[in-house]
């Protein structure tokens, strides 16, 4: 076996802080900072210190062992991309405010590259132009850019990241479904790999586009995604990717819409305990602007409307909340007392738990006026159905009705299923075996390297600092040189050793440094094992401290060191 490197501590670039930066909100952010492996450059950007890119570089390279394990291909594209590609898929101004815009000094528009399915489909089009030049995947390791209006929790969510992005290119249907699993198969043995606890759920396309589309989501506290989990059947989902069915109800035998004085009862609350009912019995509606138009929303007055399922339903029309101002010059819409049925002039969106035949209490659009006894389908018409209420802990599984658990998670990963979105807008065509035309289909694959570092500080840490997984971690062994310069010299002899086996080792040799500092340091670097040489080294013998379980043992040098190189 090659010799491994030896990092001597003294020489390295790194200094660990006894408490958290005073920024920090989340673990990771904390952690990684304090055992030094990155410090933050600007709002967003960070760099990564000698340890924190061995970690970084152990995750590229499983992800790359993996996806060239199925075939795939890497390049590498430029992360300075040209409008043209983006404006042909609408997607310079569907992006929005996250992306990077700038000019170079001949006044040409340029973008820094979010994700890069148009210039991929550019290069297959320029390399593939028969059937049988398909399928193919590519792939590349590269940073990323996303202009983020809050850059928060350190390297989790910042303006620039690194991301390994692969993209499918297939004739048929049945030859993306193949690529596809090719892929969610290979991003199972990565995470499995980095040692990751995850779940695979169902997710929104966004931005992206296509038709189905999975997370791989890790459960944090940190997490800014929430998803559900079924504790009886394998049902798993994004809160904002949760559909429950339409199911009409027979309203024939509610009595016929009665108005009702209401006065000062301008919001649910106030309602419910003006009537004495509770807040299930009335319809919510809440009104908004797509790109400036108004539509009502109604959903029942116990749930809050999920702003986030609006705008994917919209996208990529921009949506905001009604204000004041809107209510100017429309007498049809009394704030505070909105009602569906009168609704003439604006487009009702209800979620499916507004079923034709219920009833409800809701506003009469008359100021200080409700009505109850309002059946959907009878005395008001609902435009469209979406699925928009906030999830909550407890509501049914879609697929067996048992109470879902929900929980906080970072996407670590994300497949979709693109179909022919890119390669109708940038016209990617081959010749197909009867040499007509045939249009390609897509599959795009994301995984957050960068940000996979981050979701493992968060998993894999307690009390006294991180604990890292063998394949990550930024060496093997920590040798730790606690006391005299008698145990520095025999920790070196053993660092060399171990490192002419195979084993990549840290050893803390710096002078000056009192063992109690190095031990707490040991702790907080994470790295698998401990190897002490303290004050039995004279003797031959040193302890042998396991990170994770905390376990101790002494040994002799030669046992300790047959030990790590087994």
């Amino acid at each position: 076996m090659a010799n491994a490197p030896v990092q001597r501590m003294s020489q390295l670039l790194a200094k660990t802080l006894r408490d958290d930066p005073a920024d920090a909100e989340v673990l990771s952010h904390k952690l990684l900072v304090r055992a030094g492996y990155v410090r933050r450059t600007a709002a967003g950007i960070w760099s990564w210190l000698p340890l924190g890119k061995k970690v970084l570089a152990n995750v590229e390279r499983i992800v790359r062992e993996e996806m060239d394990a199925i075939g795939a291909q890497e390049v590498l594209l430029p992360a300075l991309l040209p409008r043209e590609p983006y404006e042909a898929t609408g997607r310079w101004n569907e992006y929005g405010a996250e992306l990077f815009h700038l000019k170079d000094r001949k006044g040409g528009d340029y973008l820094l590259g979010p994700t890069h399915e148009e210039i991929f489909t550019l290069m297959v089009k320029d390399q593939a132009t028969s059937y049988k030049d398909l399928p193919v995947i590519l792939y590349q390791i590269q940073t990323k850019f996303r202009d983020e209006a809050r850059p928060r929790a350190g390297i989790l969510r910042g303006r620039e990241f690194l991301m390994k992005d692969s993209y499918s290119f297939d004739l048929a249907d049945e030859g993306l479904d193949a690529s596809y699993a090719l892929h969610r198969q290979a991003y199972q043995r990565i995470f499995d790999r980095l040692g990751l606890d995850y779940r695979i759920c169902a997710a929104t396309a966004g931005a992206m586009g296509g038709s189905k589309s999975e997370e791989f989501l890790a459960p944090a506290a940190a997490g800014e995604d929430t998803f559900a989990d079924c504790p009886n059947c394998d049902f798993a989902a994004n809160t904002e990717a949760i559909e429950y069915e339409l199911v009409p109800v027979d309203g024939s035998a509610v009595s016929a819409a009665e108005e009702i004085p209401t006065p000062d009862t301008p919001t649910i609350e106030t309602l419910a305990a003006s009537l004495g009912v509770p807040a299930s019995a009335t319809l919510k509606n809440l009104l908004v602007k797509v790109d400036g138009e108004i539509i009502a929303v109604g959903v029942p007055g116990d749930r809050e409307v999920d702003l986030g399922k609006v705008e994917a339903h919209f996208a990529p029309a921009a949506v905001e909340l009604v204000t004041a101002e809107d209510f100017v010059g429309r007498p049809d819409l009394v704030r505070g007392y909105v009602g569906p049925q009168g609704l003439d002039k604006v487009t009702y969106i209800a979620d499916p738990r507004v079923a034709p035949g219920t009833a409800w209490i809701t506003g009469a659009n008359k100021e200080h006026t409700h009505a109850k006894n309002v059946v959907a389908g009878r005395d008001f018409e609902v435009d469209e159905y979406v699925d928009v209420v906030v999830v909550q802990d407890g509501d049914p599984c879609p697929k067996c009705g048992t109470g879902l658990k929900l929980d906080r998670a970072i996407e670590i990963g994300h497949i979709f299923q693109l179909g022919r979105k890119y390669a109708d807008a940038l016209k990617l065509d081959v010749l197909g075996q009867n040499g007509k035309p045939v249009r390609v289909t897509m599959g795009s694959y994301g995984i957050g390297v960068s940000r996979a570092v981050a979701a493992l500080a968060e998993q894999h840490a307690d009390d006294k600092g991180l604990v890292w997984a063998k394949e990550v971690a930024p060496a093997d062994v920590h040798v730790v040189a606690a006391g005299k310069a008698l145990q520095t010299e025999v920790a070196l002899e053993v660092s060399q050793k171990l490192a002419a086996a195979g084993v990549r080792v840290l050893v803390d040799d710096r002078a000056g440094v009192s063992p109690g500092v190095k031990f707490t340091d040991s702790e907080l670097i994470g790295v698998p094992q401990i190897l002490v040489v303290g004050r039995r080294a004279a003797e031959g013998v040193v302890e042998l401290k396991d990170r994770r379980t905390g376990e101790r043992e002494e040994l002799s040098i030669e046992d300790a060191i047959t030990r790590l190189t087994a």
